[in-house]
């Protein structure tokens, strides 16, 4: 119950949890990120809160949901943040973290906002051979989004505890999640020995080249730069199947089904074909003019979020600048640029930079989607973590119908 301490009113967890609208684990959270600030009850009954604290910030909330623009769903998030040139995990430049430390820990940093220095990924056994099976099965022409999802499906059911939505659990799911995933996709080179990190392991299922430290660090950043992004279509997707309590499993794959539509996840195929036509051609001019004459965008640039240069793309030319084999496939990308340029064209995006990453390095067009979907995985996870601790179903919004007004008379149908 409330009570009067010290001139001012407190409320129990389960009261600022209904004042606020969420979970009662939730209250916490607001406070480990300093929205709140909590006190222990002397007699021992949990923490209580400072109710006029409490009501300021359910009023900032609903400001804030209102504040968004007309027909766009707003979702409280404490993950990441994008600027007009840069983005943050948990307040932390995202570019500087993924620049410094290796996408594992990037991912412990988004799901937990501890640094997990050393963090490694391990698929069970038992778990990697169902995924395998799963995907031996499908057909030779399977796209890797197609695989993918199929692992997740074999991996869910191998899982016994996947049912339980605990931080713990969900977590231990999803350090072994990745690596399945990553491990039933078909080998694409020789079996290369590795330091057992997810780069080092995605690249054999993307090459058949032998990997180079240079190029590993490349493909590592792009899996750490590629952690998470807000709320794109397919994350929105992960968090409306984790508010009807899906498990991770489920949430993975709702996303997966999202990134597959072409104006999501195919937009690094489109751009990979790109410069290489680019690079057979010589020129990006008439590679640039068949497209525009086609009716169809240029893959590579432009990003709703950004005013210039979408800074993921910016630290991965940045860092293929220092590997030889890239050299020809910067350049086209550069030329891209330049000659969209000329009638006020946009600004490289992150799918043209994996584009010349994965065209200087013998991949196959889907490569891009591949990593895009791996990197993202941890993503997808951290979301629905967050959403697990929210009011169920409240992703629900309401149709506007458009439909005859009733009543209407009962169709009828052909006499049989």
């Amino acid at each position: 119950m409330s009570d009067q301490t010290d001139g001012g009113r407190r409320l129990s967890t389960q009261e600022a949890a209904r004042v606020l609208g969420v979970k009662p684990a939730t209250v916490y959270a607001y406070v480990s990120r300093g929205q709140l600030a909590s006190r222990r009850d002397p007699a021992g009954r949990g923490s209580s809160f400072d109710a006029a604290e409490v009501e300021a910030l359910a009023r900032r909330s609903r400001r804030e949901a209102a504040a968004a623009p007309a027909g766009e769903l707003a979702v409280r998030t404490a993950l990441t943040l994008i600027e007009p040139d840069r983005y943050y995990f948990r307040g932390v430049d995202a570019v500087d973290l993924a620049s410094r430390y290796p996408y594992e820990e990037v991912a412990e940093w988004l799901w937990t906002g501890t640094l997990t220095r050393g963090a490694r990924f391990t698929a069970p056994a038992q778990v990697l051979e169902a995924a395998r099976r799963a995907v031996d099965a499908l057909p030779a022409h399977s796209g890797p989004v197609d695989r993918l999802r199929v692992a997740v499906a074999a991996a869910a059911v191998a899982d016994p505890l996947r049912f339980d939505l605990s931080e713990e659990a969900v977590l231990g799911s999803a350090r072994c999640l990745i690596p399945t995933l990553v491990g039933a996709l078909p080998a694409a080179g020789g079996g290369w020995a590795g330091d057992g990190r997810i780069a080092r392991q995605l690249w054999s299922r993307l090459t058949p080249r032998k990997p180079d430290p240079d190029a590993l660090a490349v493909l590592d950043l792009a899996l750490a730069l590629l952690v998470d992004h807000d709320l794109a279509a397919s994350t929105l997707a992960v968090r409306v199947a984790a508010s009807a309590r899906a498990h991770p499993y489920a949430a993975v794959s709702a996303g997966l089904g999202a990134l597959e539509g072409p104006l999501h996840g195919a937009a690094g195929r489109l751009a990979h074909r790109m410069l290489v036509e680019v690079l057979e051609q010589g020129a990006a001019a008439p590679v640039v003019a068949e497209h525009l004459r086609a009716g169809r965008r240029v893959p590579g640039l432009g990003h709703r979020l950004y005013h210039g240069e979408d800074p993921r793309a910016s630290a991965l030319f940045a860092r293929l600048e220092g590997l030889d084999r890239a050299a020809p496939a910067l350049a086209a990308a550069r030329e891209v640029v330049a000659v969209t340029a000329r009638q006020g064209g946009l600004h490289a995006n992150v799918d043209l930079a994996l584009a010349v990453l994965t065209v200087s390095c013998g991949m196959a067009a889907e490569a891009g989607e591949t990593v895009f979907a791996v990197a993202r995985t941890a993503g997808w996870i951290a979301h629905a973590l967050e959403e697990y601790q929210e009011r169920p179903l409240r992703m629900r919004p309401s149709g506007h119908y458009h439909g005859p007004r009733p009543p209407q008379p009962m169709p009828q149908g052909p006499v049989a």
